[in-house]
């Protein structure tokens, strides 16, 4: 492909990733994507053995919107000789192992991604009506601009740590999102402190909680939500990650949706039933015979301060509804507190033509183009990063095809993907 291109695609995760195996087959929309990691990786820090994707198998990169697609799940299985192993296995959850392994394969099988390539900047060209980007090559060391008609951002997100915890980052304290990689710095420890009650923290709690007898230490489980609860996984509460949902969920005034989506926390903040159980399991069957486990396990705990001294990390706490202060001393902090959406600081040239809410967030409208000054001809589209105006299924794999080939269809002024007019028995509104 030459320039302009049609799509200029900045950062290789999963949802940019579907955009580009979508684009593949399209002959008439040209498509390149830079990420400036030298390879493909997904939460490389929380692959735990054992651990399993929380959607189906069909929440790959292209079968909810094109089940022929050379670039499915299954194709996958075939190219590496694992389809009967897969039918024998009866899995709808696969193990999230195998899904890295499969995105890996299409990143590095698509000529469109480039990895070593960092985004600088992005600007408008006026005279020529396309977006021009400064990417930078992490192994020459030079820059080269790219023009394009089109730019998608898809630079995920980053982790979220709480304030008091910060000036204490390091070995000792650090984000799920490093749980593997900091696995000699929790050798030793007598006593580990997990934040965080979703489904990263469950499963960081369950592999200490599994090697704990091993690794001699105390283990301590800390939330601020009101329990360690399920999420939300019965056939119609799953309509929520549907395209009818997120329809409905757009035409709500701004403060509604606010209001709405923390409230709707156990949709797509909690435990999977399954790690829910194997966590019950293991304290079930440790506790046999007058067995101890030792550790604590306390919802509606909120950190509000911590500190380093010589006997470790102290960490003050509040019970919100007694309203209580309590000190917890602890050698490590494994905080699994979240993410949240990354600034794409390349777009600082773009600034001012770009339309924000009152709370500085992009407006986004139902493509998922994010609104510019009418002088601006091209579009910006963004993936999740659009959580206030479409809902919960914004960072759910499920709908990722399907946001993917609406872009598609959007910038193509064309539908090369026929999208589904009903994907719910609920009617969502009246």
């Amino acid at each position: 492909m030459t320039e302009p291109y049609d799509v200029l695609g900045i950062g290789i995760g999963p949802f940019n990733l579907s955009l580009a195996a979508l684009a593949d087959p399209l002959p008439d929309v040209s498509a390149v994507f830079f990420d400036g990691r030298p390879g493909f990786s997904w939460h490389p820090g929380m692959l735990i053995e054992g651990a399993t994707l929380q959607v189906p198998f069909l929440a790959d990169l292209v079968t909810l919107v094109d089940p022929t697609s050379r670039w499915s799940f299954l194709s996958y299985l075939q190219q590496r000789d694992r389809l009967f192993p897969f039918y024998f296995a009866e899995r709808f959850h696969v193990p999230r192992l195998e899904y890295d392994d499969y995105l890996r394969w299409v990143a590095e099988s698509l000529p469109s991604c480039r990895f070593g390539r960092q985004v600088e900047s992005v600007s408008w060209d006026a005279t020529e009506q396309l977006f021009v980007a400064e990417v930078y090559d992490v192994l020459t060391a030079q820059t080269t601009l790219v023009r394009a008609r089109n730019a998608v951002v898809g630079v995920g997100t980053e982790p979220v740590v709480p304030g008091p915890l910060r000036p204490l980052l390091g070995k000792e304290v650090f984000h799920s999102s490093e749980f593997l990689d900091r696995q000699e710095s929790l050798r030793g420890a007598q006593d580990i402190t997990v934040l965080g009650s979703g489904q990263s923290g469950a499963e960081v709690f369950l592999d200490l909680l599994r090697h704990q007898r091993d690794g001699g230490y105390r283990l301590r489980w800390l939330t601020q939500a009101p329990a360690f609860a399920p999420m939300e996984y019965s056939k119609l509460g799953l309509e929520h990650f549907t395209p009818d949902y997120t329809r409905y969920f757009r035409q709500l005034p701004e403060d509604v949706r606010d209001a709405l989506v923390p409230a709707q926390w156990q949709l797509y903040k909690a435990i999977d039933a399954e790690t829910i159980d194997a966590i019950h399991s293991e304290l079930y069957e440790r506790t046999v015979a007058g067995g101890s486990v030792p550790l604590t396990m306390s919802p509606n705990v909120e950190v509000v301060g911590a500190s380093r001294g010589p006997d470790g990390i102290t960490l003050e706490c509040r019970e919100l509804l007694q309203e209580r202060e309590i000190s917890v001393r602890t050698d490590r902090v494994v905080a699994a507190t979240g993410y949240s959406t990354r600034q794409p600081v390349f777009l600082a040239p773009l600034e001012s033509v770009i339309h924000r809410d009152a709370a500085g967030r992009f407006r986004i409208d139902s493509d998922y183009r994010v609104e510019l000054d009418p002088g601006v001809t091209g579009g910006i589209y963004v993936q999740n990063a659009e959580l206030h105006t479409h809902g919960v299924g914004t960072p759910d794999l499920g709908l990722g095809a399907h946001r993917a080939a609406t872009i598609l269809n959007a910038l193509s002024g064309e539908e090369p993907y026929r999208l589904p007019t009903r994907t719910a028995f609920t009617k969502f509104g009246v």
